[in-house]
């Protein structure tokens, strides 16, 4: 069982040697797209913002909140699966499901998109990919958060005070069931990021833009 228990860690200790430079080159595109994105989502919420359209504010600032999420959490998963150093894999793990675990999506989304729905009338469809793709997310969070909530309060958000506990624990971590909770939270973020042209398309109409103006006008006389 020792010799056993030896071969498996040094073939593991080969297996991510090989892959970390393969992951490394694979992930720069991927790294290149989500810093563009970032960088034209932040600057499009800004202008819309400037410009007084609530409904298109909402919107991107949803698909800039993820973004972020996804920009932490891909900065570190590569060290998670493959850093040479353990404990270095072990505290990136831990915190890709801190980043997932704190994300107060309700915050962000809740009333405020359903508002911006409606204020921008939007077609059912539509509606209804925006709903399913929101369900995702929160479907993906809430397997992370019942999965992995004592690891997340024992070893990073809180530390366990029993401090032989937290050790165990720290070391015990999963890098490879931690990411892959995290691509299953990747999936849903990226569903909605995929559908922000289609609702700015429309927003961005005519009716689109009257019936947000509209809407934004009425709730201002009606607080006056």
């Amino acid at each position: 069982m020792a010799v056993r228990s030896w071969t498996l860690r040094k073939a593991q200790a080969l297996a991510r040697r090989l892959s970390r430079p393969r992951l490394q080159w694979s992930e720069k595109r991927r790294k290149e797209a989500l810093v563009s994105a970032l960088e034209t989502l932040a600057l499009e919420a800004a202008r819309a913002r400037r410009l007084g359209f609530e409904a298109n504010t909402v919107i991107l600032n949803l698909g800039l909140f993820f973004l972020i999420a996804e920009r932490d959490i891909q900065a570190v998963k590569i060290d998670a699966l493959t850093h040479p150093d353990s404990w270095t894999r072990g505290l990136a793990a831990r915190v890709m499901l801190l980043t997932i675990h704190e994300l107060d999506i309700d915050k962000v989304a809740g009333n405020k998109l359903r508002l911006a729905l409606d204020d921008g009338a939007t077609p059912e469809d539509l509606r209804q990919e925006v709903t399913e793709a929101m369900r995702a997310i929160r479907k993906a969070q809430s397997r992370a958060q019942r999965r992995f909530a004592y690891l997340r309060n024992s070893t990073i958000a809180h530390r366990d005070p029993d401090a032989i506990r937290q050790y165990r624990d720290i070391v015990d971590i999963d890098g490879i069931e931690v990411t892959k909770v995290a691509a299953e939270f990747y999936a849903g973020t990226s569903r909605f990021i995929e559908m922000i042209p289609k609702l700015l398309i429309h927003l961005s109409t005519w009716p689109g833009m009257i019936c947000q103006l509209e809407a934004q006008a009425e709730r201002k006389g009606n607080s006056e």
